[in-house]
């Protein structure tokens, strides 16, 4: 898989038309069958967030009638006041708890919702299969998990946040305008002057962290994928801990992990060094601030024109003002973050849209009786060709072992049976019956045994005497106390034994067409030949299909298939 790059193709396209694509990424849950709830909780937090601005306009109001009574030394006013900070304090604080609440109900209910969806999508079509085995993205098991949560919770915080900032820029907007009054500049009367100094601050203040901060965007984007290629390049040496070990590979993989870790740490200093230049301007930005509404309003002041309750109500009114203006630059990091997984998101889906659109080269259907290939062609990625214009029949009952050199497509060819292999042509048409596949690495889920013998069905699928009898069928007697243990299988049983609990899972099955895939090679011949024979003994008219070198599996197959030359010949 490629970790370093995606699809040009897919790049394009999100860059293309980002918005459009956010959008109906946005949209589906607010038009699904959770929707009543959905609006719901939205429309509380907005209001919510409504009465939050009420609030701070509220104590705007308050601040001049507590300074005017301060300068005015007017005690009863005083602590008439303090009482009712009290009152405007407990509104506040109740609203912001249960915003606060409310919101995270609402993200996770809509985290759950996307997360359920890309599940189903991801699992459908083959998409965890194609675009692992073609490149066509990275580390999915992040987007869903990490990249999900992160736009859910940034996208709510975002949206949220630019309402709020709407709504109060127009209320201190107007209390600024209100109190502020007007100035001459260049003989011209400029009516509202503090709220037109408010816009001109926070309009420069925007575009200069815009220039300085851009990069972060692309910075972000970068940061999540090498953190998710260092956390899956560890989770292989996990998974191949044995293998490892044995190679003492040990000075390999910390080569490895330490190249990984690399990208992480050049990219997070690149964006340590932006975000200083931006933080440096940000923080200034903040600070000079606090004091330009005094040093613009200081000439009325001092004029007589206004007194000091009126001063700090402009200052607040001023601050609130600016700070709304000023939303884009104390978002921008956020909005660098969200515009990057927003990215990653998009290029996922446009990847599993790219797969579920593409035409199979190898039609491959479900249809009558028997297995016919015809006229069937493999070939691989790069161009080589494994197979030309082959066919084969496999009437109902019959037991085929197709055999041949090491890459010679035998496989190759069981995988385009199963519809997993996208290159070549020709036509496969699959029995109707009941079929299984096992590979020649079973996949054991992390859970009870019951469930790994169970799979792809569920543990209590048949009564408890049946898992018994299976496993002592297939010399595993041993595992029957552990049936209802909770383990990673595929951990602590041998190959061998992962071979033979395949086998038990077969049995289990009772399929009517039986395709394996180099399935005994971890076993020795005495259970290779125990196994085969319980599958024709109690299973009575399977169908096998089998991938082997072995020439002790001849004895089980009357009909024996070589590939070789890039055709089907019979042996």
């Amino acid at each position: 898989m490629n970790q370093n790059a995606e699809p040009s193709v897919v790049n394009d396209a999100v860059r293309g038309d980002f918005i459009p694509r956010v959008w109906r990424l946005i949209t589906p849950y607010w038009r699904s069958e959770e929707r009543a709830r959905a609006w719901l909780l939205l429309i509380s937090v907005i209001a919510l967030s409504l009465l939050s601005v009420g609030i701070s306009v509220w104590i705007n109001h308050w601040y001049k009638d507590f300074y005017n009574a301060l300068e005015n030394k007017d005690s009863a006013a005083f602590w008439h006041l303090i009482g009712y900070f009290g009152i405007i304090a407990a509104v506040g604080i109740t609203g912001a708890v249960y915003r606060l609440y409310l919101t995270q109900m609402l993200t996770i209910r809509w985290r759950r919702w996307l997360t359920e969806k890309h599940f189903a999508r991801w699992l459908a079509h083959k998409n965890y299969y194609q675009l692992e085995q073609g490149g066509y993205t990275d580390n999915p098991d992040q987007r869903i998990s990490e990249d999900l949560n992160s736009f859910t919770d940034s996208t709510l915080s975002l949206g949220l946040g630019l309402i709020r900032n709407v709504v109060s820029l127009v209320s201190f907007s107007i209390i600024l305008w209100g109190v502020s009054g007007s100035i001459e500049v260049f003989g011209i009367t400029l009516p509202g002057y503090m709220f037109w100094c408010a816009l001109l601050y926070a309009a420069v203040g925007s575009w200069l962290a815009h220039l300085i901060g851009r990069r972060l965007i692309g910075l972000s984007n970068k940061q999540q994928r090498y953190e998710a290629d260092l956390r899956f390049s560890m989770v292989r040496v996990r998974e191949n801990a044995e293998s490892i070990a044995l190679y003492n590979g040990e000075a390999n993989e910390h080569e490895r992990l330490s190249a990984r870790f690399g990208k992480v740490w050049h990219n997070f200093w690149t964006q340590m060094k932006v975000t200083k230049r931006l933080t440096f301007f940000t923080s200034g930005y903040s600070q000079i601030a606090i004091i330009f509404p005094f040093i613009v309003a200081a000439p009325r002041y001092f004029a007589g024109k206004i007194e000091l309750g009126e001063l700090m109500q402009i200052n607040s009114a001023f601050g609130n003002v600016q700070d709304n203006f000023s939303w884009f630059i104390d978002a921008y990091v956020t909005l660098a973050t969200w515009r990057a997984t927003c990215d990653r998101l998009l290029s996922f889906r446009q990847a599993m849209t790219d797969n579920e659109q593409r035409s199979p080269a190898i039609d491959v259907q479900t249809q009558g009786e028997a297995l016919n290939v015809d006229g069937l062609s493999l070939a691989l990625a790069d161009g080589r060709s494994l197979l030309q214009k082959a066919s084969l029949n496999v009437a109902p009952g019959d037991r085929l072992m197709l055999s041949g050199r090491s890459g010679s497509g035998k496989s190759t060819l069981l995988r385009a049976m199963g519809g997993l292999w996208p290159q070549g042509g020709g036509s496969i048409r699959l029995p109707q019956g009941r079929s299984l596949f096992l590979p020649q690495k079973p996949y054991l889920p992390i859970g009870t045994l019951r469930d790994a013998l169970s799979y792809p069905q569920t543990g209590d699928t048949y009564p408890p005497e049946r898992y018994e009898e299976v496993l002592r069928t297939c010399r595993l007697e041993h595992l029957i106390p552990k049936l209802d243990e909770t383990n990673h299988w595929q951990r602590v049983l041998s190959g061998g034994e992962q071979q033979r609990l395949a086998f038990a899972r077969a049995l289990l099955y009772r399929p009517q067409w039986l395709y394996l895939d180099e399935a005994t090679s971890a076993m020795d011949e005495e259970d290779e030949t125990l196994l085969y024979q319980a599958l024709i003994d109690q299973l009575p008219g399977l169908s096998i299909v089998s991938v082997g070198h072995r020439s002790s599996l001849a004895r089980f197959h009357p009909r024996h298939v070589r590939i070789g030359s890039g055709q089907l010949q019979a042996v």
